[in-house]
């Protein structure tokens, strides 16, 4: 009786986390990262949403480091919360990278509310990782959601404050080099009016470069 009752548990454990959304994606996230990582090296992660997902070059832009890519696209701060294991800790790193907030707001959900996601993943990462370097990137401009400009600033704005408020966090704000003034760069996009292309990620590149190549203590 006791051997039915501990299987049907883990029977319903591992039911109830391979219904989660994003599982199979993160699992293939994972076996793609784990054939690249070297545990013996100094780790960056980069992970989020497509913004990230769709970096194909990024290693290659920072030869001299260890960059592991385990974005997954479509995801929402709160999917990231689920899978900050399997995605970021499990890899050791010292620095991560983190944009989220993009889809949320897409989602309707308020910035106030994306905010408290955020605490609760920078709470958790801190916890586990203490001393580890987290950079948020803050929400991109586009073409396709132009028209939720003015959420998507409030966000920034709140994220900002935020990582001002907490040791080893940091912001980087890839909003205003995506603009000509106040108007939008349709140039960095591909054809569906959201995504970035080479230019959109060399701009990334541009702001980014500083908080991957410092090291720790220089940030």
């Amino acid at each position: 009786m006791r051997f039915v009752i501990l299987f049907l548990f883990v029977f319903s454990a591992v039911n109830a986390q391979e219904s989660l959304p994003f599982f199979e994606e993160v699992k293939e996230v994972q076996q793609r990262v784990s054939q690249n990582w070297n545990n013996a090296e100094e780790t960056i992660v980069f992970t989020g949403s497509s913004s990230i997902r769709l970096w194909e070059d990024l290693q290659d832009r920072f030869p001299d480091k260890q960059i592991l890519n385990t974005g997954f696209g479509g995801s929402q701060s709160s999917d990231l919360e689920l899978y900050m294991d399997e995605l970021i800790l499990d890899y050791s790193p010292n620095k991560v990278f983190i944009y989220e907030g993009d889809n949320d707001i897409s989602s309707k959900r308020r910035p106030k509310a994306i905010i408290g996601t955020f605490v609760n993943i920078l709470e958790y990462l801190q916890e586990k990782r203490p001393g580890m370097e987290i950079v948020l990137i803050s929400a991109k401009p586009s073409i396709s959601r132009w028209h939720l400009k003015r959420k998507y600033l409030r966000l920034n704005k709140k994220l900002k404050k935020l990582a001002a408020t907490l040791p080893h966090v940091h912001f980087v704000d890839v909003w205003t080099i995506m603009l000509n003034k106040r108007k939008l760069k349709r140039n960095l996009f591909i054809e569906d009016g959201l995504h970035m292309n080479t230019k959109g990620y060399d701009l990334w590149y541009a702001v980014l470069k500083e908080y991957v190549n410092n090291s720790n203590n220089q940030l």
